[in-house]
């Protein structure tokens, strides 16, 4: 099993991507911590783990709150002896289909805020753990690339410029601890579309359209990806990002 013996610290763990790295991890041997604000999603998260023999906890925990990052990580590192990944996957509160010109302020910095705040946050808290054992994995999720002229992201695309920035600051001053930091880039994944969304029809021909594979990465691709990145199989790897976008960015 490539995580063996690790622990993994994921928040946003009740979503759908984060659920699924989560279960990606626990089947290739990892400790799973799964931390939200949503104790109901968190658990069904959890439940699923279980139902397959993985080891799953769980812990109600805002991203945004510096205290309680710092507080559920340290408690992590004591209780299971160390942090081998990080990975924070939160939704942000983007606003789509609006305007820039017409977007009001508060829905264009809310993502960028909130993405920024919360990954120095999360990374943080597990990267003083992790300079201690002089090894560790810091991903990231987004990427980066041009918006399609078509969409309207409002702050989004503004927000995971702004993480690779952070990323490349992270991995400079973490590698020589032995700390890796990885984006797992994709151009959408869109199994993670709220239900009853409207326009999902669309929305997902748009994405398959500017592929060269004809399809986008699921949500497995993204597990599989991530559990590859925090492996001691890419142990070569840092500073850079895993392109899982079925060729939509050529890099």
């Amino acid at each position: 099993m490539l995580l063996h013996n690790k622990n993994a610290v994921i928040y946003g763990g009740g979503g759908a991507i984060g659920a699924a790295v989560a279960r990606a991890f626990a089947r290739e041997g990892a400790r799973v911590y799964l931390a939200g604000r949503t104790r109901q999603t968190l658990e069904k998260a959890a439940e699923s783990i279980r139902a397959d023999g993985g080891e799953v906890e769980t812990e109600e925990v805002d991203a945004l709150d510096e205290a309680a990052v710092d507080r559920f990580t340290d408690d992590v590192a004591a209780r299971a002896g160390s942090v081998d990944i990080a990975f924070n996957l939160i939704s942000y509160g983007e606003v789509f289909g609006t305007p820039l010109v017409d977007m009001p302020l508060a829905d264009f910095e809310r993502p960028v805020h909130n993405a920024v705040r919360s990954m120095f946050l999360t990374s943080r808290a597990a990267a003083r753990h992790m300079v201690k054992q002089r090894s560790g994995v810091i991903l990231a999720f987004g990427g980066y690339g041009d918006p399609p002229h078509e969409y309207r992201l409002g702050g989004f695309q503004v927000a995971f410029g702004a993480m690779e920035s952070l990323r490349r600051n992270l991995a400079a001053e973490l590698g020589p601890y032995g700390v890796r930091v990885l984006t797992i880039q994709t151009a959408g994944v869109p199994e993670s579309l709220p239900e009853g969304v409207a326009g999902a029809k669309a929305i997902v021909e748009s994405i398959e359209e500017l592929t060269m594979l004809g399809r986008a990465a699921s949500l497995a691709d993204v597990g599989n990806v991530a559990a590859f990145a925090a492996s001691d199989m890419a142990r070569s790897m840092t500073a850079t990002a895993l392109n899982i976008t079925c060729g939509t960015v050529v890099d």
